[in-house]
């Protein structure tokens, strides 16, 4: 599946081994948005979870002995809808800004350090979507274009382009099922249609905390 940038494994997690996030989650309200939250790494639930062996070899596959640095959740739902364009996940958080060929802009959201990377270190993270939620065609999911990790950043002409000429698929998912992205990966989200939750725990691994000198993940 590297090969393609993406992957999808069904029913990794059983929804008694998911209860416990999904009750950790519920308990964050008050640092949530209606679309979800950020950095929920630090719960412990959430860190266990990650941790999983399964995922652990998951990401393997991707970058090699991988550990996690960051986890979103993201939480589609009738009163939380939205759509997101063909893109690519450039950013990463950082613990301190530096002077480093290739890096930037730079920027600070919610007291955090955030760098545009160059390709070379985004090769070396995935991101693994659990599927708290079963994820259809209905509930605005997930889509990619596969292949696209292997050019590089891409400019808006060349995401533009690729949109049209690389057939899109749907990464469709039961609840437990989890989706292996490459940041590099173009893909994209629709809207929802259905008045299902759509629930996913973003969870991101890099084989190294430090990418060169000065240059170190913030964990969390």
């Amino acid at each position: 599946m590297d090969d393609l940038g993406y992957g999808i494994v069904e029913g990794v997690f059983s929804g008694a081994e998911l209860a416990p996030v999904v009750a950790a989650l519920d308990g964050r309200l008050d640092t949530r948005s209606r679309a979800g939250a950020r950095h929920v790494l630090a719960l412990p639930e959430i860190r266990a979870l990650a941790d999983d062996p399964r995922l652990i070899s998951m990401a393997a596959r991707f970058v090699g002995p991988a550990q996690p640095f960051r986890a979103t959740l993201f939480d589609k739902s009738a009163s939380a809808n939205w759509l997101v364009a063909w893109h690519q996940d450039t950013a990463l958080p950082m613990r301190a800004q530096a002077d480093a060929a290739g890096w930037g802009p730079w920027s600070i959201k919610a007291g955090i350090v955030y760098a545009h990377a160059p390709a070379s270190a985004l090769a070396r993270v995935v991101a693994l979507r659990v599927s708290l939620d079963p994820s259809t065609e209905a509930n605005g999911p997930l889509r990619v274009l596969p292949g696209t990790h292997v050019h590089g950043l891409l400019d808006g002409a060349a995401v533009e382009r690729l949109g049209l000429e690389v057939a899109p698929v749907s990464c469709t998912v039961g609840a437990g099922g989890v989706v292996a992205m490459r940041p590099l990966l173009l893909h994209a989200s629709s809207k929802s249609t259905s008045d299902a939750r759509r629930r996913v725990l973003h969870i991101e691994y890099a084989a190294a905390a430090r990418f060169g000198p000065g240059l170190d993940l913030a964990v969390g």
